[in-house]
Protein backbone atom coordinates (compact mmCIF):
# COMPACT_ATOMS: atom_id res chain seq x y z
CA UNK A 1 0.00 0.00 0.00
CA UNK A 2 1.16 3.50 -0.77
CA UNK A 3 0.29 6.46 0.74
CA UNK A 4 -1.51 9.13 -2.07
CA UNK A 5 -2.74 12.75 -1.93
CA UNK A 6 -5.26 13.34 -4.21
CA UNK A 7 -7.10 16.25 -5.16
CA UNK A 8 -9.55 17.73 -8.40
CA UNK A 9 -8.70 20.20 -10.90
CA UNK A 10 -11.55 21.76 -12.87
CA UNK A 11 -12.13 25.53 -14.10
CA UNK A 12 -14.32 27.17 -17.33
CA UNK A 13 -10.67 27.76 -18.50
CA UNK A 14 -7.01 26.28 -17.88
CA UNK A 15 -3.68 26.94 -19.23
CA UNK A 16 -1.01 24.13 -19.27
CA UNK A 17 1.59 25.46 -20.84
CA UNK A 18 4.03 23.86 -23.51
CA UNK A 19 7.38 24.55 -25.48
CA UNK A 20 6.37 28.31 -26.50
CA UNK A 21 8.18 29.29 -29.74
CA UNK A 22 7.41 33.33 -30.99
CA UNK A 23 4.14 35.26 -30.66
CA UNK A 24 1.95 31.76 -30.49
CA UNK A 25 1.45 30.33 -26.52
CA UNK A 26 0.23 26.61 -26.83
CA UNK A 27 -1.40 24.45 -24.00
CA UNK A 28 -1.26 20.55 -22.94
CA UNK A 29 -4.61 18.97 -22.43
CA UNK A 30 -3.58 18.17 -18.73
CA UNK A 31 -1.24 19.37 -16.00
CA UNK A 32 2.12 18.52 -16.42
CA UNK A 33 5.48 18.73 -13.76
CA UNK A 34 6.03 22.12 -13.73
CA UNK A 35 2.11 23.51 -13.37
CA UNK A 36 1.61 20.60 -10.19
CA UNK A 37 4.68 21.74 -8.70
CA UNK A 38 3.77 25.50 -9.25
CA UNK A 39 0.43 24.79 -7.67
CA UNK A 40 1.49 23.03 -4.76
CA UNK A 41 4.26 25.65 -4.18
CA UNK A 42 1.91 28.46 -4.16
CA UNK A 43 -0.17 26.27 -1.97
CA UNK A 44 2.67 25.64 0.68
CA UNK A 45 3.77 29.70 0.34
CA UNK A 46 7.08 29.11 -2.15
CA UNK A 47 8.02 31.76 -3.78
CA UNK A 48 9.44 31.78 -7.59
CA UNK A 49 12.91 33.08 -5.91
CA UNK A 50 13.17 30.86 -3.21
CA UNK A 51 15.77 28.62 -4.90
CA UNK A 52 15.89 26.19 -1.52
CA UNK A 53 12.10 25.37 -1.68
CA UNK A 54 12.01 25.30 -4.98
CA UNK A 55 14.35 22.00 -4.92
CA UNK A 56 12.86 20.88 -2.17
CA UNK A 57 9.55 20.57 -4.13
CA UNK A 58 11.54 19.53 -7.41
CA UNK A 59 12.85 16.93 -5.86
CA UNK A 60 10.73 15.35 -2.71
CA UNK A 61 7.08 15.26 -4.74
CA UNK A 62 5.94 13.08 -7.87
CA UNK A 63 2.74 12.88 -9.54
CA UNK A 64 0.32 11.27 -11.60
CA UNK A 65 -2.64 12.94 -13.57
CA UNK A 66 -6.07 11.05 -14.75
CA UNK A 67 -7.67 13.24 -17.88
CA UNK A 68 -11.05 12.83 -17.05
CA UNK A 69 -11.81 15.86 -19.95
CA UNK A 70 -9.91 17.41 -21.72
CA UNK A 71 -12.41 20.09 -22.45
CA UNK A 72 -12.27 22.22 -25.48
CA UNK A 73 -9.74 24.54 -26.94
CA UNK A 74 -9.96 28.03 -27.06
CA UNK A 75 -7.75 30.31 -28.83
CA UNK A 76 -7.63 34.05 -27.07
CA UNK A 77 -5.56 36.74 -29.30
CA UNK A 78 -4.13 39.88 -27.59
CA UNK A 79 -1.70 42.81 -28.99
CA UNK A 80 1.50 43.38 -27.46
CA UNK A 81 4.05 46.35 -27.61
CA UNK A 82 7.63 45.24 -28.17
CA UNK A 83 10.70 47.35 -28.62
CA UNK A 84 12.06 47.32 -32.04
CA UNK A 85 15.52 44.87 -32.63
CA UNK A 86 18.95 46.54 -32.51
CA UNK A 87 22.41 44.88 -32.49
CA UNK A 88 23.82 45.06 -28.92
CA UNK A 89 21.21 45.87 -27.41
CA UNK A 90 19.08 43.59 -24.90
CA UNK A 91 16.64 43.86 -22.74
CA UNK A 92 16.50 42.18 -19.16
CA UNK A 93 12.93 42.40 -18.35
CA UNK A 94 9.58 43.67 -19.29
CA UNK A 95 10.28 46.89 -17.48
CA UNK A 96 13.27 47.70 -19.84
CA UNK A 97 11.33 46.92 -22.85
CA UNK A 98 8.54 49.15 -21.77
CA UNK A 99 10.91 51.65 -21.26
CA UNK A 100 11.50 53.38 -24.37
CA UNK A 101 9.57 55.92 -26.10
CA UNK A 102 6.32 54.61 -26.91
CA UNK A 103 6.38 56.28 -30.50
CA UNK A 104 9.11 53.48 -30.65
CA UNK A 105 7.47 50.62 -30.06
CA UNK A 106 6.34 48.15 -32.28
CA UNK A 107 2.80 46.56 -31.82
CA UNK A 108 2.53 42.03 -32.61
CA UNK A 109 -0.34 39.94 -32.02
CA UNK A 110 0.00 37.12 -29.45
CA UNK A 111 -2.06 34.18 -29.21
CA UNK A 112 -2.72 32.32 -26.19
CA UNK A 113 -4.24 28.87 -25.81
CA UNK A 114 -7.04 28.17 -22.80
CA UNK A 115 -8.82 24.51 -21.98
CA UNK A 116 -12.28 25.38 -21.21
CA UNK A 117 -14.17 22.91 -18.94
CA UNK A 118 -11.23 20.60 -18.73
CA UNK A 119 -11.21 18.40 -15.67
CA UNK A 120 -8.37 16.79 -14.10
CA UNK A 121 -7.66 14.07 -11.19
CA UNK A 122 -3.97 14.56 -9.61
CA UNK A 123 -2.25 11.96 -7.23
CA UNK A 124 1.05 13.01 -5.16
CA UNK A 125 3.14 10.72 -3.44
CA UNK A 126 6.67 11.69 -1.65
CA UNK A 127 9.81 10.66 -2.68
CA UNK A 128 12.72 9.94 -0.33
CA UNK A 129 13.38 12.21 2.08
CA UNK A 130 10.60 14.63 1.28
CA UNK A 131 10.35 18.28 2.79
CA UNK A 132 6.55 17.74 3.71
CA UNK A 133 4.16 14.96 5.15
CA UNK A 134 1.09 14.92 2.79
CA UNK A 135 -1.11 15.47 5.65
CA UNK A 136 0.84 19.01 5.48
CA UNK A 137 0.35 19.19 1.71
CA UNK A 138 -3.35 18.65 2.24
CA UNK A 139 -3.90 21.28 4.41
CA UNK A 140 -1.83 23.73 2.17
CA UNK A 141 -4.40 22.90 -0.49
CA UNK A 142 -6.88 23.47 1.90
CA UNK A 143 -5.82 27.03 2.84
CA UNK A 144 -3.47 28.02 0.62
CA UNK A 145 -1.17 30.55 0.97
CA UNK A 146 -0.88 32.14 -2.54
CA UNK A 147 -3.88 32.19 -4.86
CA UNK A 148 -4.50 29.38 -6.99
CA UNK A 149 -4.47 29.06 -10.34
CA UNK A 150 -4.22 26.82 -13.21
CA UNK A 151 -1.56 27.69 -15.30
CA UNK A 152 -2.22 31.07 -15.79
CA UNK A 153 -3.36 33.82 -13.07
CA UNK A 154 -6.77 34.54 -15.33
CA UNK A 155 -7.44 30.76 -14.75
CA UNK A 156 -8.58 30.25 -10.86
CA UNK A 157 -10.22 27.02 -9.67
CA UNK A 158 -14.13 27.03 -10.15
CA UNK A 159 -14.98 24.38 -7.63
CA UNK A 160 -12.62 23.42 -4.48
CA UNK A 161 -10.08 20.83 -5.07
CA UNK A 162 -11.20 18.86 -2.23
CA UNK A 163 -7.65 17.26 -0.95
CA UNK A 164 -7.83 13.36 0.61
CA UNK A 165 -4.86 11.58 1.57
CA UNK A 166 -5.34 8.08 0.70
CA UNK A 167 -3.70 4.30 0.54
CA UNK A 168 -3.96 2.18 -2.43
CA UNK A 169 -2.46 -1.12 -4.00
CA UNK A 170 -2.13 0.85 -7.07
CA UNK A 171 -1.50 4.57 -8.66
CA UNK A 172 -4.37 4.21 -11.22
CA UNK A 173 -7.05 3.05 -7.63
CA UNK A 174 -5.84 6.44 -5.99
CA UNK A 175 -6.66 8.45 -9.18
CA UNK A 176 -10.25 6.69 -9.78
CA UNK A 177 -10.73 8.44 -6.65
CA UNK A 178 -14.27 9.75 -6.40
CA UNK A 179 -14.79 13.74 -5.22
CA UNK A 180 -18.00 15.71 -3.98
CA UNK A 181 -20.40 16.94 -7.48
CA UNK A 182 -19.18 19.96 -9.01
CA UNK A 183 -22.65 21.83 -8.45
CA UNK A 184 -22.33 20.24 -4.70
CA UNK A 185 -26.12 18.29 -5.12
CA UNK A 186 -25.55 15.54 -7.99
CA UNK A 187 -23.36 14.56 -10.67
CA UNK A 188 -24.81 16.73 -13.28
CA UNK A 189 -22.35 19.10 -13.71
CA UNK A 190 -19.97 16.38 -14.60
CA UNK A 191 -21.56 14.82 -16.70
CA UNK A 192 -22.31 18.02 -18.91
CA UNK A 193 -18.67 18.14 -19.44
CA UNK A 194 -19.47 15.18 -21.34
CA UNK A 195 -16.41 12.99 -19.63
CA UNK A 196 -15.03 10.39 -22.23
CA UNK A 197 -15.19 6.33 -21.91
CA UNK A 198 -11.59 6.05 -21.98
CA UNK A 199 -9.47 8.30 -19.78
CA UNK A 200 -5.65 9.31 -19.98
CA UNK A 201 -3.88 8.74 -17.38
CA UNK A 202 -0.19 10.46 -17.18
CA UNK A 203 2.75 10.02 -14.60
CA UNK A 204 6.34 9.26 -13.71
CA UNK A 205 8.48 7.05 -11.79
CA UNK A 206 8.03 3.70 -12.70
CA UNK A 207 6.57 1.75 -15.68
CA UNK A 208 4.43 -0.39 -13.90
CA UNK A 209 3.82 2.30 -11.13
CA UNK A 210 -0.14 2.92 -12.44
CA UNK A 211 -1.71 -0.73 -12.33
CA UNK A 212 1.31 -3.46 -11.93
CA UNK A 213 1.33 -3.59 -15.86
CA UNK A 214 3.24 -1.91 -19.11
CA UNK A 215 0.49 -3.14 -21.56
CA UNK A 216 -0.37 -0.60 -23.74
CA UNK A 217 2.29 1.92 -21.92
CA UNK A 218 3.97 4.71 -24.28
CA UNK A 219 6.77 7.23 -22.32
CA UNK A 220 8.52 10.11 -24.02
CA UNK A 221 11.23 13.06 -22.67
CA UNK A 222 8.55 16.03 -21.91
CA UNK A 223 10.77 18.84 -21.28
CA UNK A 224 8.81 20.75 -17.49
CA UNK A 225 10.79 19.66 -15.07
CA UNK A 226 11.85 23.40 -13.71
CA UNK A 227 15.36 23.88 -12.65
CA UNK A 228 15.50 27.10 -12.05
CA UNK A 229 12.14 29.40 -11.78
CA UNK A 230 13.56 32.52 -11.72
CA UNK A 231 15.62 32.21 -15.45
CA UNK A 232 12.68 30.37 -16.71
CA UNK A 233 15.28 27.17 -16.99
CA UNK A 234 13.33 23.70 -17.59
CA UNK A 235 14.73 20.04 -18.20
CA UNK A 236 14.04 16.45 -19.36
CA UNK A 237 11.94 13.50 -17.50
CA UNK A 238 10.28 10.45 -18.69
CA UNK A 239 6.41 10.65 -18.95
CA UNK A 240 4.26 7.46 -18.92
CA UNK A 241 0.71 7.23 -20.30
CA UNK A 242 -1.84 4.88 -20.94
CA UNK A 243 -5.60 4.98 -22.32
CA UNK A 244 -8.14 3.20 -20.54
CA UNK A 245 -11.73 2.19 -19.91
CA UNK A 246 -13.23 4.45 -17.24
CA UNK A 247 -15.84 3.58 -15.16
CA UNK A 248 -16.80 6.83 -14.37
CA UNK A 249 -17.32 7.38 -17.98
CA UNK A 250 -19.53 4.67 -19.41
Amino acid sequence: MTDYLVFRLYAPLASWGEAAVGETRPTASYPGKSALLGLVGAALGIRRDDDAGQKALREGLAFGVKQRSSGTLMRDYHTVQVPPAKAKVRYSTRKDELSIPKGDLNTILSARDYRCDGLWNVACWLKPGAAWTLAELRQALERPYFCLYLGRKACPPAVPLSPIVVACETLKDALDSEFPPLNGRSDAGEKALRPSKRALYAWEGEIHRLDGSAEGVEHNDIWDMPLNRRRWQFGPRLEYRRVMQDKEGR
